[in-house]
């Protein structure tokens, strides 16, 4: 596999510094999802930002000297806002297209109250406001794609589970292959275990741009991290990313545990061969250009591939506000977020 070397590093400011929720608590950047379409960056927190001019979905160019949070613009057509729990952003393989996956970690079966939590929404690139849900419930009026957590509940096959990745491939089938990482599963959010699992099944793009299966959802890929040298800490899937350049799949795993009253957060990048992929073979871990495991001091979440060459890594700390290497400063402010610019030989 290859190995990758830090070519620049900083914090993104998402919102106004002191930006409080309805309930008065600070908001709090948590980058969970990460894209580039050729010119801006579109990122996504997994916790609402208040405010009806924001949302959770952003955009910024992309220049030399990093992202320029100065031009930041939301995203706020309706259903983005709506939208809870951002999790991964992915390009259908022909690039026209943007989908967006939410966690699908929680619902309610007697009311509708938590069907934010469960989207996967599509838009035309470049044109959010005509943003679209995939595969909801066939009654009218339902939010939410409650068709599609149906089939994830049956390819998964627990009663609880968190959805963190997303990516679309070349399949056999369609228009594509689309995938979804699962991190966590178990019996309840209380009472589960990491994962790194991808469930996915065949897609094609129907008239009005929005997408349809052709295909079961199944199980197309498992691995066990934690089994590998390097990795200090046990591991779950948190983004996946295709690499067109080089027909390459990465899957992003990160941690966060704490062992004698010490907090520790991270994560690793893994690459893969869609030939790989395809035979079940394990992916690679990125190293440093010494060989030894890249490991990431912030809990790697987002990932997007730049061009041929170059990774760009997001970070969603939750409320920890340690900066490390990244800056100077030795706290971030809550509506500050770090990334890592990769460059990959």
């Amino acid at each position: 596999m290859c190995s990758a070397r830090i070519l620049q590093q900083g914090i993104i400011h998402c919102f106004p510094a002191g930006l409080h929720d309805e309930r008065g608590e600070l908001v709090n950047a948590e980058i969970s999802a990460a894209l580039y379409d050729g010119e801006r960056l579109l990122l996504a927190s997994d916790k609402p930002v208040p405010g009806e001019a924001r949302s959770a979905v952003f955009a910024l160019p992309l220049g030399p000297e990093g992202p320029d949070d100065t031009r930041l613009e939301y995203l706020t057509a309706a259903r983005l806002q709506q939208a809870v729990k951002y999790e991964d952003f992915a390009l259908t393989t022909d690039g026209r297209h943007v989908l967006a996956v939410t966690g699908f970690d929680r619902i309610d079966d007697q009311s509708h109250a938590l069907n934010d939590y469960n989207h996967l929404l599509i838009w035309p690139l470049g044109r959010p406001d005509e943003v679209q849900v995939v595969d909801p419930d066939p009654r009218d009026g339902v939010e939410g794609s409650l068709e599609l957590r149906r089939k994830l509940d049956a390819a998964i096959g627990f009663p609880y589970y968190k959805i963190e990745g997303l990516a679309a491939v070349p399949g056999d089938h369609g228009d594509g292959l689309l995938l979804f990482g699962v991190r966590e599963q178990g019996k309840a959010h209380d009472d589960f275990h990491y994962v790194s699992r991808v469930v996915g099944a065949h897609y094609q793009i129907i008239e009005g741009g929005n997408i349809e299966f052709i295909d079961a959802l199944r199980e197309y890929f498992q691995f066990d991290p934690d089994a590998r040298e390097g990795v200090r800490f046990a591991c779950g899937l948190s983004s996946l990313e295709y690499d067109p350049y080089h027909a390459r799949l990465y899957l992003l795993t990160s941690f966060e545990v704490e062992e004698r009253g010490e907090e520790h957060i991270g994560g690793y990048l893994w690459g893969m061969s869609l030939e790989d992929f395809r035979a079940g073979k394990p992916p690679a871990m990125v190293t440093t250009p010494e060989g030894t495991a890249l490991e990431f001091e912030h809990k790697a979440e987002g990932l997007a591939v730049l061009d041929r060459e170059r990774l760009f890594v997001a970070y969603d700390n939750d409320r920890n506000l340690a900066l490390g290497s990244v800056d100077e400063r030795d706290e971030r402010h809550a509506c500050e977020a770090p990334y890592t610019i990769l460059g990959i030989d």
